[in-house]
């Protein structure tokens, strides 16, 4: 983004904000660690300077992320009025999910997601950013945000999170000077990167266990299927992959990775990973979601057999005509 042109925005985001004192702070469904991150960063920091706070998730904190200062105040559903609205990091307004019947104007939205169709008043929409959390953390200082203990674990979180601990390929130079000042505010960065990656709970692995007996593969291409049974059997309690796609990623000579997550009889939830500049943001747009280069998702209709012959044929289609 050009500086002129966000420094216009930063300026009309503040000027909103003296003139608003109950504000609502969203993300969007199934959220991550930038997500969650965000919302609390951006929550956190407006009680400091004295604003009512309404921080909504629809469906709520994950328990990795429960940790953090601030978590459990989050709420799944609006519960007070409110004057001003923040999105942070929602790559489209149809995924905040439910919180969006209660919302009328999107004041601010604020995303590093390349697929963002600017759905604000205000857009701070930054492509080139690793995680929504980065571009908070460039631009809390002009905003007169403060960088209390609780917000710097949380914009550490959204880095650690969405480079996978500063080992995706978009990691630049920039990213890890915000890490630092983070880690000089006080971000314990080995602490945080086991809390929120390298952890994981019993339920979790028994779930893992189900996708990875099933894991095929045919040429750069690595699938592996969850069926809500799966996910019944090995108690565990997310919606998500329990971040198998990652894991998937890391087979040598996979450029592709996906996972198929059944959520109920009729609908799949699809993560796609990609390597050595293969595109998957474009395919997860084919199916009404959207994401990064290298990091994409969306939510189909159909019964996972279907669902995953379909995707499994554009995905094929399209890595290998872009190619030749």
């Amino acid at each position: 983004m050009k500086k002129i042109m966000s420094q216009a925005i930063l300026t009309e985001i503040k000027q909103r904000l003296e003139q608003s004192n109950n504000i609502l702070i969203t993300s969007h469904i199934r959220p991550d660690g930038d997500a969650v991150g965000s919302v609390i960063a951006v929550g956190l920091a407006l009680q400091e300077l004295g604003k009512k706070v309404q921080m909504v998730l629809n469906d709520g904190v994950p328990a990795s992320f429960r940790f953090l200062e601030g978590a459990d105040q989050v709420t799944k559903y609006p519960k007070q009025e409110f004057d001003m609205v923040f999105v942070v990091d929602c790559g489209d307004l149809n995924r905040v999910g439910n919180v969006v019947d209660y919302i009328k104007t999107i004041d601010v939205n604020i995303d590093h997601h390349p697929t963002n169709p600017k759905f604000g008043e205000l857009n701070l929409v930054q492509s080139d950013a690793v995680s929504t959390t980065e571009i908070l953390i460039e631009h809390f200082p002009e905003l007169g945000f403060p960088f209390t203990p609780g917000v710097v674990d949380a914009l550490m979180t959204g880095l650690v999170t969405d480079t996978q601990g500063f080992k995706t390929s978009n990691v630049h130079a920039g990213a890890l000077r915000r890490a630092a000042d983070m880690i000089e505010k006080g971000a314990d960065l080995p602490d945080l990167t086991y809390r929120v990656l390298t952890r994981k709970s019993f339920e979790a692995v028994s779930y893992w266990a189900a996708g990875l007996s099933l894991i095929e593969r045919e040429g750069p291409f690595v699938w592996a299927s969850l069926t809500y049974q799966d996910r019944k059997k090995a108690n565990y309690n997310g919606r998500d992959d329990a971040d198998l796609v990652n894991f998937l990623s890391r087979i040598e000579g996979a450029n592709v990775a996906l996972v198929f997550i059944e959520q109920t009889d009729n609908e799949v939830k699809i993560s796609w990973r990609a390597k050595n500049g293969y595109d998957v943001s474009k395919i997860a747009q084919v199916f009404g979601g959207g994401g990064h280069v290298a990091a994409a998702g969306a939510t189909v209709e159909g019964n996972l057999p279907e669902v995953r012959d379909k995707v499994l044929k554009i995905t094929k289609e399209t890595i290998l005509d872009n190619k030749n």
